[in-house]
């Protein structure tokens, strides 16, 4: 299966050890609750997955890196203890606390969330002395003396003998004991995962063009060479960078993530022209509805890629729009809940302690977007959302400060005719953004007519988060009636086999 359905499949896992009968028990007791086993290939987001499903399921998570482990530290230290057997004094060695199960007892104080996930990954790839322990916990999920707290999901990953040399081959008996998750690297699936993340879009349309390149091992006479969705990923971070400080993207920075030299060099090429088509085809002016014959011809007469490259262009603007509408929704969501929390606190009473309260309230968002940034489960959109929700409330309350309310019923007027100006803005800027999206497709009907790249456009913006968000809040036209005219599903099978044909 890949990434997608491996989540779903853990998600469900751990929802359903999780629930309790009539009398407050599991009805999976916890000693019979299988770990749960991810066994796939490195880098295609094993990791990854665990925080989206705490966040989703509002439950702690502790994640280790078992090769990182030794004995000691995965079962803690031995010490002498005193007891009484048969009323005489003995000295016995007992063991402290595994560092792993002290650290799920601090999230539960940190969180105050006393069900979690405990991640363990790389766990076929541990010391020759910490094995035998590993496999006692696998079957009792105790390490030394001291079992995991109830409520407590055990998830752990490894990966194939083929990629690791260091793997260790499980017996029988602790497979028996494992829920075992067999993933395989599928573009698809992590496409999806990418535009959340804001992977670079020429890595996308690379991809969505070269989708054999999106995961690679290979044994050659010099060594093994691998491309992987991590890699990936890490090369989408730095080239955002490096273009900030206008650093120039060479064939060197690219085998630098991918280990593979024909891949690397090939992006590479891509990326140039994916930065040249930018140029040559005015993307900010067909968006802004200044679409010249000139630039219509030549994506009439373009090799398929290249005219797949310009609907990345124009996706890649109109998405950046997407998410920052979301984006602003989200914190303004915020800041209009904190508002309403607040409201019998600033309205009851005078001006002065009105303030006050909105000054708790900024304080409060701060502690929010630190807290989230510490967090491990939490996304960095958390902490941002947080942070902007502050700026926002303090800009209506310096707003507030000029106005100058009589009392506290004043002052909330104050704060709503702010917040009204501020959802203008947004409103303002959304229409903006709809205006663009109406104009690729005036490009994209005008070039293209309803060709496979019409389709492209349709099935990028359904699967994309924050496009399909967009359109379902403020709709678009064009968005439905060629949705409806390509028969979409059939339409894609007929672009594969194209695709196919033209061995891309």
């Amino acid at each position: 299966m890949n990434i997608r359905e491996a989540k779903e499949q853990v998600k469900f896992t751990v929802k359903s050890y999780l629930t309790r009968n009539e009398i407050g028990d599991y009805v999976i007791p916890v000693e019979r609750q299988r770990p749960i086993f991810l066994m796939g290939p490195p880098g295609i987001g094993k990791t990854a997955i665990m925080g989206q499903i705490a966040s989703e399921l509002d439950i702690a998570l502790v994640s280790y890196s078992m090769t990182h482990h030794t004995r000691q530290s995965a079962l803690g230290l031995p010490f002498i203890a005193d007891k009484v057997y048969g009323g005489q004094n003995v000295r016995v060695s007992e063991y402290t606390m595994s560092e792993i199960i002290s650290s799920m007892y601090e999230e539960m104080e940190r969180t105050g969330k006393k069900e979690g996930i405990l991640f363990l990954d790389e766990i076929n790839c541990v010391s020759e002395t910490l094995a035998p322990s590993m496999l006692q916990f696998l079957q009792f999920k105790t390490f030394g003396m001291h079992r995991i707290p109830d409520g407590w999901v055990v998830v752990t990953a490894g990966n194939p003998p083929e990629y690791n040399n260091s793997v260790r081959e499980f017996d029988i008996v602790t497979w028996d004991r494992l829920k075992r998750v067999d993933i395989e690297p599928d573009f698809a699936a992590w496409k999806e995962y990418a535009y959340e993340a804001k992977v670079h879009p020429a890595i996308t349309t690379y991809l969505s063009i070269k989708n054999a390149d999106f995961y690679l091992v290979q044994t050659t006479v010099d060594g093994k060479t691998f491309v992987t969705a991590r890699g990936w990923e890490d090369l989408s971070d730095i080239i955002y960078l490096y273009e900030q400080h206008e650093f120039p993207v060479t064939a060197d920075l690219v085998k630098q993530y991918l280990q593979n030299n024909r891949i690397a060099e090939e992006f590479a090429i891509y990326y140039d022209l994916y930065n040249k088509y930018k140029s040559d085809y005015q993307i900010d002016k067909i968006l802004a509805g200044d679409i010249s014959e000139e630039i219509v011809e030549r994506a009439k007469m373009a090799r398929f890629d290249e005219r797949l490259t310009v609907i990345g262009l124009l996706l890649e603007h109109v998405g950046n729009r997407f998410h920052e509408v979301f984006d602003r929704e989200k914190t303004m969501r915020i800041v209009v809940q904190e508002l309403k929390a607040q409201k019998t606190a600033i309205t009851d009473g005078n001006a002065e302690n009105g303030f006050a309260v909105l000054n708790q309230s900024v304080e409060k968002l701060r502690m929010n977007s630190t807290t989230a940034r510490r967090s491990r489960q939490a996304s960095e959109e958390d902490s941002i959302y947080a942070y902007r929700a502050a700026n926002i409330v303090e800009k209506m309350l310096a707003a507030a400060r000029v106005a100058d309310p009589a009392d506290g019923e004043a002052l909330y007027a104050v704060l709503q005719d702010e917040f009204r100006k501020e959802n203008e803005a947004l409103k303002s800027f959304a229409g903006r953004t709809g205006d663009e999206l109406s104009n690729l497709f005036k490009f994209a009907e005008t070039a293209f007519d309803n060709g496979n790249e019409m389709l492209i456009v349709v099935t990028e913006l359904t699967t994309n988060l924050y496009s399909s968000s967009f359109i379902s809040r403020y709709g678009c036209k064009e968005y439905f009636d060629h949705n409806q005219e390509l028969m979409f599903y059939e339409r894609q099978k007929e672009l594969i086999r194209d695709i196919e044909e033209l061995g891309l």
